[in-house]
């Protein structure tokens, strides 16, 4: 066996041959998901194939002042988020219980590790821009579980009973059935 066969079989080499550029994504000029508050550009298996069982993808997020990222959180991934430009306020809640609630500025890093509950927000009057690396090939949305969704898709009853209110309560709520990414207040 040579060494260029030894690659095809371990998964942390890519299987893909070098070509034209195979190894290069152009991530800002792609067309952006948009949301109601900002929007969403990801390189992923699903859109650049180098990627593809390599447990890894990136995203670049941009949020409108005001906006928020929806709490949610990654059953299979952590997130490292560096933030390019303005300030973010963050919240992490880990399965302990334990959270934590600061600022992240331009150039600064904030980790969100696997299975913790999460989000940040843009309170400044400027856009606010997020790189954010994961460990997962899987596009965002695929491998994430927003709030709204897992709320809504409980039983009025079972609501009542953990908020300690009359299941009524919750009869008026919207039904969402898929991460919302970006949302305004």
């Amino acid at each position: 066996m040579t060494m260029s066969d030894n690659r095809f079989g371990d998964p942390r080499i890519p299987a893909e041959t070098i070509t034209n550029q195979s190894h290069l994504f152009h991530l800002g000029a792609m067309a952006p998901l948009t949301f109601d508050g900002g929007n969403l550009r990801q390189a992923s298996e699903d859109n650049f194939p180098i990627l593809a069982g390599q447990q890894a993808s990136a995203a670049l997020v941009t949020l409108q002042p005001g906006a928020i990222r929806e709490p949610h959180w990654h059953p299979s991934a952590w997130e490292i988020n560096v933030v390019t430009a303005g300030t973010a306020t963050w919240t992490v809640l880990d399965p302990q219980g334990n959270t934590q609630d600061f600022e992240a500025r331009t150039g600064d890093l904030v980790f969100a590790p696997q299975g913790s509950l999460h989000y940040f927000e843009n309170r400044g009057s400027e856009d606010l821009q997020v790189v954010i690396v994961f460990n997962a090939s899987t596009a965002e949305g695929k491998d994430d579980i927003g709030i709204g969704a897992a709320l809504t898709k409980l039983p009025a009853r079972v609501l009542g009973a953990v908020f300690g209110v009359d299941a009524k309560t919750f009869d008026g709520f919207k039904k969402i059935d898929n991460s919302l990414t970006i949302l305004r207040p």
